[in-house]
């Protein structure tokens, strides 16, 4: 059988060093080493905006009264400067600091880039919260926690109506509340126009001038497990160093200006500094997505890709498995979107096989060749970009080799291998917490992910590692038995595809594995008869690949209540968190294995390891 043909893509990083250490422990690194990089991301605006001034910089759709969206709004890199360097005017007349910095409560628009490149001219860390802790949450605590831990000088939001509720709950009466539009009943507030009408003087060069590595960006909340999220300090060092790492490990952004099509939000490091980042970096056109993967939203995301081809394309697998369906019928979307694109690159979670084989089918049908599907880890504390692939043939879990720059500390931990990461890419440390600082970082000063890993091919370093859950969501059934629940979990994923958006694993001190899983939207469309014959089908299938009690799915429940942000269950960008689904449905959990919930599928007797 023939190799499958694939567009054309360069992989900057093939080959490793290993070094192996005490107890076991092994030291990785790229075959090549870090490039010089920016002692500032605003000299890479600054550069663009001299170079290639009518470049589109950022556009999004204009948005209508009846709440629809119409034409596209540019901001040129030229506009980005200018108004740019009125807003960190603005900002420094304010006395603001890292003591002090600039809140913002709302979705990505055109007014929280500039407002952000504001921040960055004028050496001002930003706080980029997540929406949903003030349109979603009822109870605000989370959003209330974010602005207890940064104390911020001035909070910003696109819309006065739709935040003014989390305005008026959370936003102290001496903070300074800048709004796109709209007003605050009660409040004084300041429009986003005053910033952009601040006359610049020379104290804007000097902000700059004096920003350098160690200066403060920003601060991006972890989304939190059990406990409340922590302030990750992004530097100056760490997004310089990740973007040419990013640019080393994957030529294919340095060799056109990028475009992209995104939707992934700004306070999650994914979007907000790896794809934020790599446009400005590069000197790109980002079209700000106002879709999502979700069945309310995900129509808007497909209109925007009929439209504009992107050359590189990120989403989570929940988008990508929208796409996938979408192209099987839709011309259009397969024309535009497979124009030009070089590289398509989920994260975030398990991206089952199935999806993956309708993009390829939908790819080959269109253009005759297969899109490389790319991926690796990274995290927060990262900046994000940490390991990536090393081949076109990727399969699901694959990591890769880490960046240049970067070493891996590969550590045993509990019959697993732990990963840790040092490089100019490590944050410095959560923002005042100097104890669970303290506590994220090993004796070397490498920090502990959490992560497991092993190797793609015990035989050749050089392919990589590949993913092995996460250390802390492994358990330990009554038996003693370990559950490795990284690779089960993306097999039950894989089995019920596509009705299957997640699962948690339960059977902590437990006799047998259950799974509580989280359905896809279509999922919920289906007939209840239907649903139960494939879920059904899917437990006897598993336990036919079963090798013992830790991987067969002794019962299986599927969730009818949603994962809850305001719980930290689960993340605006979709990703579940395992722990904090057992800690607040424990009731649940103890219903699944004493059979007081229903349904419940369990494994046909015939078919039970």
């Amino acid at each position: 059988m023939n190799a499958p043909k694939f567009r054309p893509l360069t992989f900057g990083v093939t080959s490793v060093t290993l070094k192996d250490g005490a107890a076991g422990t092994q030291y990785l690194s790229a075959g090549q080493a870090l490039h010089d990089y920016p002692a500032r991301i605003t000299d890479r605006l600054q550069h663009w905006a001299q170079t290639v001034p009518e470049r589109t910089f950022m556009a999004k759709r204009e948005k209508l009264q009846d709440g629809k969206t119409g034409d596209w709004q540019h901001v040129t890199y030229a506009q980005a400067w200018v108004r740019a360097r009125c807003i960190a005017q603005a900002l420094i007349h304010r006395g603001l600091s890292a003591d002090r910095p600039v809140a913002i409560l709302s979705e990505n628009d055109l007014d929280h880039a500039l407002l952000a490149l504001g921040c960055m001219l004028a050496g001002v860390p930003f706080v980029p919260v997540s929406p949903p802790y003030s349109l979603v949450s009822q109870d605000f605590d989370k959003l209330r926690h974010v602005l207890k831990t940064t104390t911020p000088g001035l909070v910003f939001a696109a819309d006065g109506v739709r935040y003014a509720k989390a305005i008026h709950a959370a936003v102290a009466s001496d903070i300074e509340v800048v709004l796109g539009m709209g007003q605050l009943d009660g409040r004084t507030i300041t429009a986003f126009a005053d910033l952009l009408a601040t006359q610049v003087t020379p104290a804007v060069d000097a902000a700059m001038q004096a920003t350098g590595p160690d200066t403060i960006v920003k601060f991006l909340f972890t989304s939190g497990s059990t406990k409340l999220p922590k302030a990750v300090i992004n530097t100056q060092r760490m997004v310089c160093a990740n973007q040419q790492q990013m640019a080393q490990s994957m030529p294919v952004l340095a060799q056109e200006p990028p475009v992209l099509v995104d939707w992934l939000p700004w306070n999650h490091t994914f979007g907000g500094n790896h794809n934020f980042g790599l446009v400005l970096f590069h000197g790109g056109s980002l079209y700000i997505d106002d879709g999502k993967p979700t069945p309310a939203l995900m129509a808007e995301t497909l209109r925007n890709l009929r439209e504009i081809a992107p050359t590189v394309y990120f989403n989570v697998p929940t988008g990508f498995e929208a796409i996938a369906q979408a192209m099987k019928t839709d011309d259009e979307l397969r024309r535009n979107l497979l124009s030009r694109v070089k590289m398509f690159f989920y994260a975030g979670a398990a991206l089952a096989q199935p999806i993956w084989d309708s993009l390829f089918d939908s790819q080959e049908k269109e253009i005759g060749e297969r899109i490389v599907m790319a991926t690796g880890l990274g995290m927060t504390e990262s900046a994000p970009f940490a390991i990536f692939v090393t081949s076109p043939n990727v399969k699901a879990g694959d990591l890769g080799v880490p960046t240049p720059g970067m070493m891996l500390k590969l550590v045993p931990s509990e019959g697993k291998t732990e990963v840790r990461y040092k490089g100019p890419n490590i944050m410095p440390g959560y923002w005042r917490a100097p104890q669970e600082t303290a506590e994220a970082f090993d004796e070397e000063g490498f920090f502990c992910t959490g992560d497991a890993v092993r190797w793609i091919d015990d035989n050749n370093i050089h392919v990589g590692l590949s993913f092995d859950g996460r250390i802390a969501e492994d358990f330990k059934l009554a038996t003693g038995t370990f559950v490795s629940v990284g690779p089960l979990r993306a097999k039950i994923i894989a089995a019920g595809a596509p009705y299957v958006q997640d699962v948690v694993l339960t059977g902590l001190n437990l006799k047998e594995v259950g799974a509580l899983v989280i359905p896809t939207a279509a999922a919920r469309l289906l007939p209840s008869q239907a649903l139960a014959e494939h879920f059904q089908n899917v437990v006897n299938a598993l336990a036919t690949t079963a090798t013992g009690s830790a991987s067969r799915i002794a019962r299986l429940h599927v969730m009818q209540e949603p994962p809850s942000i305001d719980k930290g269950e689960v993340t605006d960008k979709g990703s579940v968190n395992q722990r904090a689904v057992l800690l607040h449905r424990s009731a649940l959990v103890e219903a699944l294995h004493t059979d007081a919930v229903q349904p419940i599928y369990k494994p046909h007797s015939n078919q039970a390891t």
